[in-house]
């Protein structure tokens, strides 16, 4: 009818917002590894055009202080261009669509998204506690859809990689969730959830066939 309607057209824009100001987070944050290395290399040429100028003068005290201030900067540069490059090559331990638990609180759930580092507030991780994971806020963080029958109230949940693991074949019965329909196709023979395309585009993550599985284009499972 009418009002599921726009119930439904209000959900899909909700969604749209939520995914556009996440994606907006995480390329904000890898731009900032590329500008920071980008500066820093521009200012290794200068430092090195000065030495030259230095050396040329004979103002051999300019000189050396040049040469710690290249050295330094050499250092810098690498170190951040390593780190705008593990930004975007990261290795993900779970794949859009698949069901997971939580170590710790035990929810069943599946993965609609991910980050290679933590992109919350640092309010939001102080009182999450991040800084006492392991691996703190420098490892993957996935967006979660929560089982309504394991927590009603918790619809949405960001969880770091370390306290998430694969369900286990028993535990992927029947999941509910309101947001399903719209993220995912249905499930695929080894019943973890199949992604729509967009939502696969959006992370820029490959199609995952299931063993038996021939996908066509629209994400339709044929057996």
């Amino acid at each position: 009818n009418i009002e599921q309607f726009d119930a439904a057209k209000q959900l899909r824009e909700k969604l749209a917002e939520i995914e556009t100001e996440v994606t907006r987070q995480r390329e904000a944050k890898r731009g900032s590894s590329k500008n920071e290395a980008q500066d820093k290399s521009l200012n290794l040429l200068r430092a090195r055009a000065d030495l030259q100028n230095a050396i040329e003068s004979e103002n051999y005290a300019l000189a050396a202080e040049l040469r710690d201030t290249i050295s330094k900067l050499e250092g810098d540069s690498l170190a951040l261009s390593a780190k705008a490059l593990a930004y975007q090559s990261v290795k993900y331990e779970f794949r859009l669509g698949q069901k997971v638990r939580h170590k710790v609180h035990g929810y069943r759930a599946v993965i609609c998204g991910m980050d290679p580092v933590c992109c919350e507030s640092k309010s939001w991780m102080e009182t999450a506690n991040v800084e006492k994971l392991s691996k703190g806020p420098n490892q993957p963080f996935y967006q979660v859809l929560v089982d309504v029958y394991a927590d009603p109230e918790l619809l949405v949940a960001y969880v770091a990689e370390e306290n998430l693991s694969e369900a286990e074949e028993s535990e992927k019965g029947r999941f509910e969730h309101p947001y399903t329909e719209f993220l995912f196709y249905g499930e695929d023979t080894a019943r973890d959830f199949i992604p729509v395309k967009q939502l696969r585009e959006k992370y820029d993550q490959p199609r995952y066939e299931a063993s038996g599985d021939e996908n066509d284009d629209d994400g339709t499972t044929n057996s």
